[in-house]
């Protein structure tokens, strides 16, 4: 097989990551392997996109390799926005990249290789946090590093199957989407409103259903940096955001079943949270700074999911929560033609 075509979508919605995105937007730019194109869909939010039509009008202009800039054509949100970039791309592979984040070279690279095997529909990495504080808070159990959106302590090492990649750091092949549709609108994150997730998780559980072949993996050598910003480092919102992945995982379950939905996080609460709580205490009696506050963290980030599950199920069950994933239009828009990766560096250098 031919190497594949890759798209970078990333999503945006305010001013205040100017600096995250256009260093967002440079690492891909200096990848090792060139992306075909890079698209900025900017969440309802007019002066943002012209701001940034302006900063990249000539990349716009390029052939193959520069940045587009998109408006976001559904609903507001994440979800919406991914949908905006899907159908607008031309790659054979799609790749998703946080406003907040920057890709290491190879990261493209890596997301390449996964697809040599045609039955393979997804490719996921591994996302790093870069603290605002400079260092991990001691309370903050590496377990739940998903509140942040980086790769939680608990997933395998390597190049590894999975039941679903995590969105932030993503790559899905064009026929995914034709299979299973888009990512579900109600579900994501809508901005700072709504500090939601498992779109991602929906989507694939919904693509293995359509393609009981597909084969999805984590590759924890295509690396991105996230920032987490100083507000994210606090109790308050590792508590509100453990809720709303709660509610999350009630409107997944609800969509798929509860056997599916939530298969991994069966695992995760009997053996990797235990074995967290575990170390905490022992990090406790040997006098270890915040094994005691790890411990704690871990069971009260328990207990605030399970009261947003039981709260999103009764919505669901009362019908007061809606959602929808229609397909998408994912025909490609004409391209110049057939390119080659030295094409494609051209395109993306300077």
């Amino acid at each position: 097989m031919r190497d594949p075509d890759i798209s970078v979508v990333i999503c945006v919605y305010t001013e205040d990551r100017w600096e995250d995105i256009l260093a967002a937007v440079s690492s891909v730019r200096a990848q090792s392997y060139p992306a075909l194109e890079t698209l900025l869909v900017v969440d309802h939010n007019p002066a943002l996109k012209d701001r940034l039509e302006r900063a990249y009008k000539e990349e716009e202009c390029a052939a193959s390799g520069g940045v587009r800039v998109l408006a976001n054509t559904g609903p507001r949100g994440l979800s919406a926005g991914r949908n905006t970039g899907i159908a607008a791309s031309h790659g054979d592979v799609i790749a998703f990249l946080d406003d907040d984040a920057v890709a290491e070279r190879d990261w493209l690279r890596h997301f390449a290789a996964g697809y040599a095997d045609p039955r393979v529909m997804a490719v996921g990495g591994r996302t790093v946090p870069i603290w605002a504080s400079g260092r991990r808070p001691d309370w903050f159990p590496e377990e739940f590093d998903w509140v942040v959106g980086c790769t939680y302590k608990g997933l395998p090492p390597g190049r590894v199957r999975v039941r679903n990649v995590l969105g932030g750091n993503a790559s899905f092949r064009r026929t995914a989407f034709d299979a299973a549709g888009g990512f579900a609108t109600g579900i994501g994150r809508d901005g700072d409103r709504r500090p939601l997730g498992c779109e991602e998780t929906e989507l694939c559980i919904r693509l293995t259903r359509a393609r009981p072949d597909a084969v999805l993996l984590i590759d924890d050598r295509a690396v991105i940096h996230h920032r987490v910003p100083a507000p994210r480092e606090h109790f308050a919102y590792f508590r509100t955001r453990a809720y709303a992945e709660g509610l999350s995982k009630a409107l997944v379950a609800r969509s798929v079943g509860a056997d599916k939905g939530l298969e991994s996080e069966r695992r995760y609460t009997t053996r990797v949270l235990p074995a967290g709580v575990a170390r905490g205490l022992r990090d406790a009696l040997l006098a270890r700074p915040g094994g005691a506050a790890r411990a704690g963290a871990i069971l009260t980030g328990v207990l605030a999911a399970a009261g947003g599950y039981a709260v999103g199920s009764a919505r669901a069950r009362r019908g007061g929560t809606t959602f929808s994933s229609a397909p998408i239009q994912t025909a490609r828009p004409a391209t110049p033609g057939p390119r080659t990766r030295a094409a494609a560096a051209g395109g993306t250098d300077g």
